[in-house]
Order: C-alpha cells, then structure tokens, then sequence
C-alpha cells in the first residue's frame, strides 16, 4: 500500500548542490568514517556522572551485504545504540549503507521497559528494485502486535539519506570541515513519511572534551517535515571527524564526549604506543580466534564475488603467466610492467600499441592478451 496522504510531503527533490556533493565522496572519505564512539548522555547544563547506563555509541565498519538471490556488496555498516540515565528505554539503529550512501536496508528499534507495561516499536525499511519498503510494528504490553507496511516508487527516492546514512554524511562533513550552501536531501521522518533534510555549518566554537578545550565543528541538521514543526540537531565534531557534543534543540538531554584519548586520534585512527608489543597467543583467546574465523569467511565472500564478476581475469593471469615462463626474465617486476602497459588508458594511444608490439614479452604470449584489448576498444573503452 503506499503512505498515508495525512501529513506526507511530496516535494523532496534532491538540490543540485546535494548530488554533486554526493559524486565527490571518495573512498578515502569513508575510511576516515570508519571508528566507533561513545558519548555520555546527560541532562543539559550537568556534568556527567561516568554512568554506564547512560551512554549513546555508534559505530562504521566495513561489512559484506547479502540478499536472496544476489551476489554479495561491500557497503557501509552503521550501528548505534543509546540509552537514556534514569530512563528505562533504549533506542538502537543498524543500516547497510553503499560508498555512494544509499541504504540498502536500514532497522530501528525502541523499548520502553516499564514493568506492567512495557512497549517496544520497530521500523524495518528494505530497498528493492522497484523501490523502497517500510514495515512498522508495534507492540504494547501483552497485546497483539500492530503491524504496517507501505512503499514508495524508485522515481521518489533519488538522493534518499536515511538514518545512518546522514551519521556518515556528518562525518565526512566533519572532517572536510565544511558544509555547502543548499545541502538539502530527501528524507524519512518518524513515522515513515517523505522530507527533507537541510545542512548548515554554524562555525567553530570552543568546548571541554573532559579536562581539555578543543575547539569543535557544529553542524546544523533540520528535519523538515509536513507539519509546521520541525526537528533541529547541533553536532560538535573533532577535527578527526568523532562526535564531542550532541544535542537535540529543545531537548532537556546532551550527549557529550569525555575520553580525552580520542584527541590523540589523527582521521579516526589511534596512534601506535611507543611500548613494545606484549606477545599475543591469539588461537587460544576463544574472541580474537572468533573475530578471525567472522573477518575470514568476510575475505573468502569478497574475493570469490570479485573474481565472478571479473572472468577476464583468468585470461590475463594465464597470458602473463605463459610470457614469464616463455621469457624467464631477471628483474620480473619490470617485466610485469612493461607487459601491462597496453592496459594503461592513461597513455596516448600511440604509446599504448608502440608498447603492445615492440615488447618481446608480448609478442610470445597467447593471443588472449590481444583479444582482451580488441574487446575493451570494442566496447568503447580504449581508444
């Protein structure tokens, strides 16, 4: 079924300047996003009191994404979780986010653990190829759970920025220390219904991050939804893109950073100790051989995906192959350039097949390297 017409807001284009943002961010963008944090949540204007009741953590790791039927994606996974001091509820996230920031699934939960009455919602949206799916369900005490679902058109969604995909975007706004005019993107608010959020950079300030006074990036966020009200956060960040003040405009809470150890962090990676290294069984720590067997089978995912989507590969392998064993040459890495050079797009055309005829190497190899040359220039990306 599609959305509710009561308070729904068609005109969520995505603005010039969000797209061509959205076709600058790098890879070297995103590794910089990936760490994890943990701010103390606290009543506004009080100090923290090191509770561990009382924290908001997000993390950004790389992680492999898998769907029935499809080959596997790298993307993006983005987790956090918070809970309130004195409040017995909590509210946790995790979505699957692409290097372009698109969400390919995205789950939110939040439970009010009362006694007598306890009530726990959770919103489940899914990409798909004809769209976008949200599933909301609702559970209240003993009863029955409600549930609802509805869909939007792919035609409605270009430059979507969800949930976590917006903590990325903060991040490398953050570490770019900048924010164009006119950022503005298609949204979701709290009940599943179509926006917009808009970006802001509201300059520098100073801030205690425990016993020290860094000087912070605020980032305005508006969610603007169909109703005259609208939702305003104000993000500090660090240099190295790490949260140091959190806080929701109107709201009695603040999240506040207080592990002075994060300054010593240069683009989110901590810098090597100057001790030596205590040595590490690691195949008798049950954990770390767990953590190794989960990274293992995530590599064994990634390479066979990438090997099935690039057959070319064993031709080339066994064309190279076949000339080193033909030439047996003495230096083999300046072998292995000058045989790869008529791949190099970056080289004039006339230095690319000067290359192809004039290397020795070339000339003994299978026919297999000439052919995938031929192919590549017939599909329009040679000369």
């Amino acid at each position: 079924m599609e959305p509710p017409a009561e308070g729904r807001q068609e005109s969520s284009a995505l603005t010039e300047a969000a797209a061509e943002f959205l076709g600058l961010i790098g890879l070297e963008d995103l590794d910089r996003c990936v760490f994890a944090e943990t701010l103390e949540v606290v009543a506004e204007g009080r100090q923290p009191r090191g509770q561990a009741g009382a924290q908001w953590w997000a993390a950004v790791q790389w992680a492999p994404y898998e769907q029935m039927g499809k080959p596997a994606r790298i993307c993006l996974l983005v987790q956090a979780h918070g809970r309130q001091d004195g409040m017995p509820g909590s509210r946790t996230l995790k979505a699957y986010v692409t290097p372009q920031l698109e969400t390919l699934e995205q789950e939110e939960q939040e439970r009010l653990e009362l006694e007598e009455y306890p009530i726990e919602r959770r919103t489940h949206i899914i990409s798909h190829h004809h769209g976008m799916t949200v599933t909301k369900i609702l559970q209240e005490g003993e009863a029955e759970p409600q549930c609802w679902s509805f869909s939007y058109s792919q035609a409605k969604l270009r430059g979507l920025l969800l949930e976590g995909a917006s903590l990325l975007l903060l991040r490398v706004l953050a570490c770019r220390q900048a924010v164009p005019p006119g950022l503005i993107f298609p949204a979701f608010d709290i009940q599943g219904h179509l926006c917009t959020s808009s970006y802001h950079a509201l300059g520098t300030q100073q801030q205690a991050v425990g016993s020290v006074e860094m000087e912070v990036f605020v980032i305005e966020q508006i969610l603007h939804t169909g109703t005259d009200i609208s939702t305003v956060w104000h993000s500090s960040f660090l240099p190295s893109g790490h949260l140091a003040r959190l806080v929701q405009v109107g709201c009695p809470v603040e999240m506040l950073l207080q592990d002075e150890s994060v300054l010593t962090q240069k683009g989110g990676i901590k810098l090597q100790p100057h001790f030596a290294k205590q040595p590490l069984d690691w195949e008798e720590d049950i954990q770390l051989y767990s953590w190794f067997l989960e990274r293992k089978e995530e590599l064994q995912v990634t390479y066979t995906t990438y090997v099935q989507q690039h057959p070319e590969l064993k031709a080339q392998m066994a064309d190279f192959l076949l000339a080193l064993l033909l030439q047996q040459p003495h230096d083999s890495v300046s072998f292995a350039a000058q045989f790869f050079t008529p791949f190099d797009y970056q080289q004039p055309p006339g230095d690319r097949f000067a290359s192809l005829t004039g290397n020795k190497a070339a000339s003994t190899a299978r026919p297999g390297l000439f052919a995938l040359e031929k192919l590549r220039h017939r599909e329009g990306r040679g000369c």
